[in-house]
Formats: structure tokens, C-alpha cells, sequence
């Protein structure tokens, strides 16, 4: 009898230990599920954070003050319209209309006047647009609609055809003429704004009221020219600042608006 009652407490004490292995096994299964789990979470949270600053940050070459200083000087082109092409369509003026000429000229402005010099020489394709564009009248009407005053670039931008930034996807040309390797563009100097490619080239034009540098990483801006005189009508847009509080690029808070620009 002693026997028998030995050998159940003996069963029954081999039975509590297999169920605590059991539970002990189904603990650690659950604990390396959970493990799994979470790290999934953590990388998927980190992909996501990365698409959001590829798909964000990215999203608009745009000055970030100076960090969105790309986005700040390219033309927004609307999605699903004309790719820029490495050729320019026919309605493009050829470089030939301002080869080998600099041409003198005035951007008359509400804020006063400016006179300027567009050198056909060094970016003839550029200074034969704008001097297509200056002829038809385009520029009557249209306005300043950026300003950058970030510690390292100060720029003025104008031209827009909506007056917003936005670009004609049906007026975009290129190549890029006459960019500086090492990024600087000094006061007075004016450039061609233009989008992501070097054949997105349209009707903005940008003119640096102070010594800038710009980065040169998609292929750079044309300067085209520079201010002969009336720069001090820049500087004075610039002190006004933008309308965005706190803010080193946006709308310039005094209103600039193109009365003509004249070019011989």
C-alpha cells in the first residue's frame, strides 16, 4: 500500500513539473513572439519616417530658410504635364536672337526702377528668351512673389505666370548657361529659376540683392546678368521681410509688382 501511494505522489510530482516546463516553454514562445512583433513595429515606423522626409523634405528643391533654398528659386511645374525635354520646342526662341550681344535694359516696378545688363555672350539661349518675353509684354502684370533673406542667400524672385511660383508647363527650356561651379552668385547678379531639370528653364528669374551662395547639386542656375543700377530698390523689398512670421523665405511683405521690362 505504501508502495502504491509512493509511486501516484511520484506521478503526480512528475506531472506538476512537465506542466511548469509546458507553461515555462509557452511563456518563451510568447515572449519571442512579442519580441518579433515589436521589432517589425519599430522598422516599419522607421521606413515610414523615411518616406515621409524623402516624400516631404523632398517634395519642395525647393529655400528651408536656407535649407529650402533650391525649392525657393524652382518653378513649381504641375504634376502630369510636360516633362522638360533635352531639346526645346520651336515656339523657344534660338540662342542666335542675343548671341554674342549684351543687351541693356530696365525692370520697371512699382517699388521704383532697376536697370539692368543681360549678357548674350555668356548665356545666350536665357538672354534670347527674356528677350522674347520682354518684347511680347509679359512681364506687365506680373509680380515678385519670393523673397529669401537667409544669412547666406538673399534673393528676390519674379516672373511667375500665375503669380504664385507656379511654372508654364508648356514653356520650359534649357541648358543651364553660365553657372558657377562654386555656387556663389554675387549681389546684383540675375538668374534664371527654374525646376528640378536643366531643361526646366521657364519664366522666373531671380536677382541676388546680396553676395549668395546657392548649392550647385542638380546642375545650377543661369545667370544671365546683372543689376547696372537701382539695386538699393531690392535691398529695401528685402528689409521689409516676408508675411510668414519667423519665416527667411516666403511672400515679400512689401508688394512688388512688374510694371515692364525693356530690353535693347
Amino acid at each position: 500500500m505504501a508502495a502504491k501511494r509512493e509511486n501516484r505522489d511520484m506521478r503526480r510530482r512528475v506531472a506538476q513539473m512537465e506542466a511548469k516546463r509546458a507553461l515555462r516553454q509557452d511563456q518563451l514562445r510568447r515572449r519571442k513572439r512579442d519580441n518579433i512583433i515589436g521589432a517589425s513595429a519599430i522598422a516599419v515606423a522607421v521606413v515610414a519616417g523615411v518616406l515621409v522626409q524623402l516624400t516631404v523634405f523632398n517634395s519642395n528643391p525647393t529655400p528651408a530658410e536656407i535649407e529650402k533654398v533650391r525649392s525657393g528659386i524652382e518653378e513649381s511645374i504641375p504634376s502630369g504635364q510636360a516633362s522638360p525635354q533635352a531639346t526645346n520646342a520651336a515656339h523657344i526662341p534660338s540662342p542666335d536672337l542675343a548671341a554674342g550681344r549684351v543687351l541693356s535694359g530696365t525692370l520697371s516696378t512699382n517699388q521704383g526702377d532697376i536697370t539692368v545688363e543681360l549678357d548674350g555672350k555668356a548665356a545666350p539661349q536665357a538672354v534670347s528668351v527674356f528677350k522674347s518675353l520682354a518684347d511680347e509684354g509679359f512681364f506687365k502684370g506680373k509680380n515678385c512673389h519670393r523673397l529669401t533673406t537667409a544669412p547666406s542667400m538673399g534673393v528676390l524672385q519674379c516672373g511667375s505666370a500665375d503669380g504664385k511660383g507656379g511654372g508654364d508647363p508648356e514653356f520650359q527650356w534649357g541648358p543651364v548657361e553660365n553657372s558657377p561651379a562654386d555656387g556663389s552668385y554675387p549681389a546684383g547678379t540675375i538668374a534664371v529659376a527654374r525646376g528640378q531639370s536643366t531643361f526646366s528653364n521657364g519664366t522666373q528669374f531671380f536677382i541676388a540683392y546680396k553676395d549668395s551662395t546657392i548649392t550647385q547639386d542638380t546642375g545650377g542656375y543661369t545667370i544671365m546678368g546683372k543689376v547696372s543700377g537701382g539695386l538699393d530698390v531690392v535691398r529695401r523689398i528685402a528689409e521689409g521681410g516676408v508675411t510668414e512670421t519667423g519665416s527667411q523665405d516666403g511672400t515679400p511683405k512689401i508688394a512688388v509688382t512688374i510694371d515692364a521690362l525693356t530690353l535693347d
